[in-house]
This record gives C-alpha cells, structure tokens and sequence, in this order.
C-alpha cells in the first residue's frame, strides 16, 4: 500500500508541519509570492520557444554510458561488458539490445553522447543547475547557498499557467530513500518560494531485496503531499474511502470548515488552494486513464510517474522532474552486478520511454514537450572486480526528443573505450542552458545569490545547437 501519511519531518522553511497543514511544505509550491501569482503569464524574460513544459528522467546514481547508448563491440571483454549493439531507425545508429522500443524511437531523438563534467557526487546538483564545480562533502545536503534549479528558475520568471504547480518533483525528493534532501532541485539562494512541490510516495516490491545491486521492480505512484497534521486521520482509515483523489476531498471539506484554513495567511491560503484544486487533483487521479494506457506505461513506480507527468503537462506544468530511486534497490549506482542490474531495469526504462514519447506524440503534445533522459554521470569504461562499473563523470549520455530538439542526430563522438569525449564534449552548464534556450530563457540571464552577487542561471554553459531544431 502507498503512504498517505508523510514522513515526521519538518518542513524546508523551518515551520511546523501542524502548521502547514502536512502539505510537504506550503514553499514547495514554487513561486506562490502574491506578487508572482497576480502577473501576466508571460514573463519579459521569456522569448517565443518550441517547449512549453520540459519532463527530465534523473536516472540516480549514474546509468552506464557503454552498455545503454554507446557501444563498444571491438572493445576488450572488460570494457563492452555482454550487450550487443542493436539498429535503429537511424541508419548507421545502434544502441543497446536492452533498449529495442527505444531504437524504434531514434529516428525522433537527438542523443548526446558526450556529457562530460567533473562533479563526482550522486546528487542531481549538475543536472538540475548545470554548475559542478561543487564537492560531495559540501553539497550532499541541500543549503540555501545553493544555485536554484532550472524548474526554481522557471517559477522565478513566473513562467507556466497559474493553477497548477509548475515545477513538480516525482516520486519525492532525491535522497528521500535515506532521509536527507539531496542538492538540486531547489530555489537555494532564489529562496524557498521558488522549491518545487515534491509528491510523496512509499512503494511496494514483490520481494525483499539480497543485497544493494539486487534490483526488485517498485510497484506504486507518487501522491500529492498528505494532510497528516489532523491527528486522527490514519493510513488505515484513508485506505477503506476508495480513491485517493475522493478520501483528499473529504479531508479538505473538513480541514475547510474546520477553520483550520482560515489562520493561513494570503501567501498560504493561495498556496493550499493551488495544492485542493480539483486541476491539480485530476493531474494526479491515474485510475481515469484507461488500462491500455496504464498497461503501456508499466504500472510500476516509474510508468506511473510518468503518466502523471503527462497530464500534468496537459494540465500546463512548466517543469516536471521524475527522479529515479527507489526502495527495493531500483537505482542506477551499479557498482557490483552491472549486467543483473540493467536486465531488471532497462526493460523498465525502454517500456516507459516508449510509452511516453509515442502518448505525447499522439496528443500532439510532442513538439511542445521537450523529454529529457540522463543521469549525474556515466560509468567506468572498465568493468571491476564485482562485476561492476563504478562512477565515471568524464562521460555519460543525455537522451532527448520533442521541444524543439532535432530528430535523429548524434551529437559528440567518444575513444575506442567510451572513457572520455573526442569530439563536442557537452558540459553540464551547456546542458541546462540547452534546456534554458528551449524554453525560450536567455542561458546568458543571471540572478543574484545571498551576497549581491549576480550568477549566470548556466554557470558559462551555452546551448548545443547540433540538438537544436
């Protein structure tokens, strides 16, 4: 069963949860300051751009470049690992046999074989902000003196529709697995207002786990922050209402006339009015999607998430994050078992990618959609002595389609072992200001941090125009 009741832990900004109503935090809603819910849609920092929403899969931990999206067949046995190389729909481009729906696809893609930073830390510090010039011992927790996020980026500039949240993280916050707040996806230095709102989730597994690289699907969906403040609402009494969506209901009916509400101030009664509206909700109510679909996606975790970000997109979410860790050891960090670890996984990934791109792509929401696939880092080129790569930021890939992005191109070529880029290293700034030129924000922009100071959003990165249409 999925939690409905959150985790006892204080909320980001230093407020009670009682106080707060349990909603994850009214600052992770991203942006609520009166001031930015009264503008105009359109910010003057925006230009006319392909994407209006961007969906970024975090594949935590760091997927393995060499066994996933480039192959090295000539490679010695300790390098290419067991995987063959399969075609594509682009002549000449073969990837993994892991991945066959996604080869389908790559006609539609532009993939980036060359991300190269040097930021070794399983944080999504490099991902979410392009800067990773950080180190592990002082951004492993999320602070206030961090860059913001692209998504607190995008609320800042008050880009998105008004009501729902914009920026929305999924399946909960990164490192949620071992309480702690992993860097990344905040406001930092912008501020809490500008966070993104972070869903819950507690999923389930068809077995326990041997051991870290023992990897064990996770079944469920991510949820919309509980209202566990009221002491006598429980998991076991949510779960004999029926639906989430109709037990949230009752408990907002209540929590409306109970007064509760009312000692909110404007800034957090707007706030929990963006979380009740019956917009968000429907976002999130997956059991009206048909079984077809749901079928398509995976009914696990990550297709759930997934298929929420899509209508979320339908609903106009500007920034949509599906942060990929999970109980039941489903990551990425594959330091032992690598071949074990990506049988169990990619077929999840390559179900999902497929479903994805092909469900925005008959929506018509595809060119409007920009999808990005990637992790912190890759692995080594070379396998270790418990049948493992381990961390390897010298490289590693970046998977896009749809927002813009040109179809069928390869951008960046890598040596004879995938250790390190020979042509168009792609930095983790020239990878968020990619995303920033696509969303029609100047990469060049900067904003000010906790001393005045003003900072460039991608940290001297500029866009890979070889991916842009």
């Amino acid at each position: 069963m999925l939690r409905i009741l959150g985790r006892r832990a204080a909320a980001c900004d230093g407020l009670s949860r009682r106080e707060l109503l349990a909603v994850g935090g009214i600052s992770l809603f991203g942006g609520l300051t009166l001031p930015n819910l009264l503008r105009a849609e359109q910010s003057p920092a925006r230009r006319d751009a392909p994407a209006r929403s961007v969906v970024l899969v975090n594949l935590f931990g760091g997927p393995p470049h060499i066994d996933m999206f480039d192959l090295k067949p000539e490679a010695p046995d300790n390098v290419r690992g067991e995987f063959k190389p399969i075609s594509t729909s682009v002549p000449g481009l073969q990837i993994s046999e892991l991945l066959p729906k996604t080869a389908l696809l790559m006609d539609r893609a532009t993939l980036i074989r060359t991300y190269s930073h040097k930021y070794n830390s399983h944080n999504p510090y490099n991902v979410l902000t392009g800067y990773d010039g950080g180190v592990d011992s002082e951004n492993y927790f999320a602070k206030v003196t961090d860059h913001p996020g692209i998504g607190s980026i995008c609320q800042y500039l008050d880009i998105g529709a008004k009501d729902v949240p914009r920026y929305v993280m999924m399946p909960a916050f990164p490192g949620y697995t071992q309480s702690l707040r992993r860097a990344g996806p905040y406001g930092g230095y912008l501020g809490s207002p500008y966070d993104p709102l972070c869903t819950v989730c507690d999923p389930q597994v068809a077995r326990e786990s041997k051991d870290d690289y023992d990897a064990v699907e996770a079944i469920g969906h991510p949820t919309l922050p509980s209202l566990d403040a009221l002491p006598d609402i429980t998991a076991d009494r949510f779960a004999a209402r029926g639906s989430l969506l109709e037990q949230l209901d009752k408990d907002l009916s209540r929590l409306e006339t109970s007064g509760a509400i009312s000692r909110l101030n404007e800034f957090k009664q707007q706030a929990f009015n963006l979380l009740s509206s019956s917009k968000t909700r429907a976002a999130f109510d997956i059991t009206r999607e048909p079984d077809q679909t749901r079928d398509e996606y995976g009914r696990n975790l990550w297709g759930s998430s997934l298929l929420i970000a899509r209508r979320l997109v339908e609903a106009g979410s500007t920034f949509i994050t599906v942060h990929w860790e999970s109980k039941g050891k489903n990551h990425w960090d594959l330091h032992q078992n690598n071949t074990g670890m990506l049988k169990a996984q990619c077929p999840q990934l390559d179900q999902l990618i497929a479903a994805f791109v092909l469900d925005l792509e008959r929506r018509g929401l595809l060119d409007s959609t920009l999808v990005v696939v990637m992790g912190e880092m890759g692995r080594t080129p070379t396998i270790n002595k418990n049948a493992g790569r381990d961390h390897w930021p010298q490289c590693g890939f970046s998977l896009l389609f749809g927002g813009g992005t040109r179809r069928g191109v390869v951008v960046g070529k890598t040596d004879k072992h995938a250790a390190y880029p020979t042509e168009r290293p792609v930095s983790a700034g020239d990878m968020v200001a990619t995303i920033y030129q696509l969303l029609g924000v100047d990469p060049q922009m900067t904003v000010n941090d906790l001393s005045g100071r003003p900072v460039h959003i991608a940290h001297g990165g500029a866009p890979v125009f070889e991916a842009i249409a």
